[in-house]
């Protein structure tokens, strides 16, 4: 397995984010987003198993994990501005973006606004949009009422729905519990609130490079029809889906994803030899 390097990055004038860095020199530069109160540690099952061709990137996000906490910033445009100054206090002039859940909002963003920047777009079991989805209700609700310390509880509860009849490893799990446990009650408001205030739907428009969408059909968050919503508004866009696969396709199936994020990448690098299904 590819060995994984922790190191930090200090945004120009902005936080201080911790990333991990795995791959082999001269690997397509992947850069992977996570979601709502997840931290880099979400991406490390691909992160083990990336192939030659990738090197990859996994910034924890502000306010999440170890990263620095800012009192404010938590709309998906911050989380955007954050990750080109990633891209730019790490020396990648461009890179594929793979954004998973609510992460995979500022992704879109970025690739919408930075063709020059970005080469693909990665979507896994990335919403259209929220304010219609009864599981976003329901954490609406038990998000609004929080106050630190963050209980345990809240945080199992939050992370239940996110896996379907696939066994996911225990201790990756357990990780992400730790990791949910690190975010301050305010993080997890405004960065649900700026999700949930945000139009969605407007930040699929403008995206033109290539983009594959990964879903699993037991999602219990996202229905199907929410994915064709993505589909329909991006151009050329691919789904791939994941049978008996739950919301975390990456958690559930990382060889999978690893090799459908390496065959995607083929083909943007060389149209016409791509392996993809």
């Amino acid at each position: 397995m590819t060995v994984i390097s922790l190191k930090s990055a200090q945004l120009r004038d902005g936080p201080t984010l911790p990333y991990a860095e795995a791959g082999y020199p001269g690997g397509t530069p992947v850069v992977f987003v996570h979601g709502l109160a997840d931290s880099w540690w979400s991406f490390e099952p691909l992160l083990r198993r990336l192939p030659a061709s990738l090197y990859g990137y996994a910034p924890t996000q502000r306010g999440h994990g170890d990263a620095d906490r800012p009192a404010t910033g938590y709309a998906p445009e911050d989380f955007a501005a954050d990750l080109v100054a990633f891209l730019d206090a790490t020396d990648i002039p461009r890179a594929v973006l793979v954004g998973a859940a609510g992460g995979g909002v500022p992704a879109r963003i970025v690739a919408g606004s930075h063709p020059d920047r970005i080469s693909g777009l990665v979507l896994l079991g990335v919403p259209a949009t929220l304010a219609d989805k009864p599981a976003v209700d329901a954490m609406r609700e038990s998000v609004r009422g929080l106050s630190d310390p963050v209980p345990r509880d809240v945080v199992e509860a939050f992370m239940a729905p996110a896996v379907g009849d696939r066994p996911v490893a225990r201790g990756l799990v357990e990780t992400m519990v730790e990791e949910n446990l690190k975010v301050p009650a305010h993080v997890w408001k405004e960065t649900l609130d700026g999700l949930l205030q945000a139009d969605l739907r407007a930040t699929l428009a403008g995206i033109l490079v290539p983009t594959l969408v990964i879903w699993g059909e037991q999602d219990g968050i996202l229905p199907r029809e929410d994915q064709q919503t993505i589909l329909d508004a991006i151009h050329g866009s691919r789904l791939l889906t994941y049978e008996g696969t739950g919301h975390a396709v990456h958690w559930e199936q990382p060889e999978r994803v690893v090799a459908d994020i390496a065959a995607f990448v083929a083909g943007i690098e060389h149209p016409g030899t791509s392996a993809m299904p």
